[in-house]
């Protein structure tokens, strides 16, 4: 498929031929968010922790004898019915992450991709070079091409020029080929690949 390139100014540069593997799927819901999913589970922490009956902090003699009371038979304050005692079965230090196939990982990544271009929010551009870093005149490009929150997959190394002066740009993210992931393309409004950026991801999909 046919897409349009453009440059940093706005200004057309030729066009670029899409890998319709790629870009041309009809989007499922159900793979994109099995992705998101599993990226926002390896991505937790997982240290909460509470203490639990062997852990608290209380003295091991029995509180009371067991007999003639009249109550029930208790051994220990450290039990989980009595203020300060141990949590029963409560939170503890784990891993939230479960496993996806490389193969289905790789289809989520194509979904994705395909997602952005089918609503309008791929830009192909040139290149993600700046003669100079300046922040500023990054930030009057990327105003006057409209993009409020983009991410910009550059090629197998980003742009040292490009990523100092986006730096300090609210919603303006970049991430080389290998970098490129469903939750980050999913939660922008536009999605910017360089020609090079395109290369390189049908190269890592196929």
């Amino acid at each position: 498929m046919k897409h349009d390139v453009i440059k940093l100014d706005g200004k057309k540069a030729g066009s670029v031929d899409l890998d319709e593997a790629l870009f041309g799927l009809e989007p499922r819901a159900d793979i994109l968010h099995r992705m998101v999913r599993w990226q926002r589970n390896n991505a937790q922490a997982g240290t909460h922790k509470v203490k639990t009956r062997s852990e608290v902090n209380y003295s091991t003699k029995k509180i009371y004898r067991q007999k003639g009371t009249g109550g029930a038979r208790h051994g220990a304050r450290s039990a989980p019915i009595f203020r300060g005692g141990g949590v029963y079965k409560g939170p503890v230090v784990r891993s939230h992450g479960h496993d996806l196939t490389k193969k289905f990982r790789k289809l989520g990544l194509r979904h994705a991709l395909s997602a952005k271009a089918n609503a309008g929010e791929l830009v192909v551009i040139d290149s993600a070079d700046l003669k100079d870093a300046k922040t500023g005149i990054l930030a009057k490009a990327v105003k006057d091409l409209g993009w409020k929150r983009a991410l910009v997959i550059d090629g197998a190394e980003v742009s040292e020029s490009f990523a100092k002066a986006a730096r300090n740009i609210e919603g303006l993210d970049i991430l080389p080929t290998m970098g490129a992931n469903v939750y980050d393309i999913l939660k922008r409004d536009t999605l910017v690949i360089t020609k090079a950026g395109v290369e390189a991801l049908e190269a890592r999909l196929k």
